[in-house]
């Protein structure tokens, strides 16, 4: 039964993440933390943060690890196919779709479209770890001055590296963990 719940929450992911995979995110988390409680808040960070820095689309290698976490290696497989399947079959209909009607203007209309919605659930995703972050708790508190100072630090040290230096954005990502390790176990 496991096997079907991993693989139809992540077709529906793979389904429904237009743009990406930090467009899934916030589809990921409402499968595998609110519906089905395979994961905690805690550890879908911890998961977002391994499926952005290992090689691959952070959505297939987020269905991989959701998939190891919950039913070991034949989850993953299950869950990982059930991301991928709905995403291939639509991209080959699509492709030729486009190559066939490429040039009418009412596809270029449905494709500016897209482009919002898109925007909006990558936000989603990444104010919901920003508070957790510098919470540490799912929603904003109703205290709001409840500020980890730590980790509100090296999110604007990293920002403003990113924003100002255009680094490699893996070595900023390695110092702000290496920063957290270091700083957390001082203070």
């Amino acid at each position: 039964m496991i096997y079907l719940e991993l693989f139809l929450s992540f077709m529906k992911i793979g389904l429904f993440s237009i743009g990406g995979g930090y467009a899934a995110m916030p589809l990921i988390q409402a499968q595998a933390v609110d519906i089905h409680g395979w994961l905690t808040m805690t550890q879908f960070a911890d998961l977002m943060t391994i499926a952005e820095m290992t090689p691959g689309p952070i959505a297939v290698n987020s269905a991989t690890f959701v998939g190891i976490q919950t039913a070991g290696i034949p989850g993953a497989l299950v869950a990982t196919a059930g991301c991928v399947l709905p995403g291939s079959l639509i991209v080959l209909l699509l492709a030729y779709l486009y190559y066939r009607y490429r040039g009418l203007s009412y596809i270029q209309g449905v494709l500016l479209g897209l482009r919002p919605a898109v925007i909006a659930m990558i936000a989603s995703a990444g104010l919901s770890l920003i508070i957790l972050s510098v919470y540490g708790q799912r929603a904003l508190p109703a205290d709001l001055t409840a500020v980890q100072w730590i980790p509100l630090l090296i999110f604007v040290a990293a920002l403003t590296v990113l924003r100002l230096k255009k680094p490699d954005p893996i070595k900023v990502m390695a110092a702000a963990g290496v920063a957290g390790i270091v700083l957390l176990s001082i203070f």
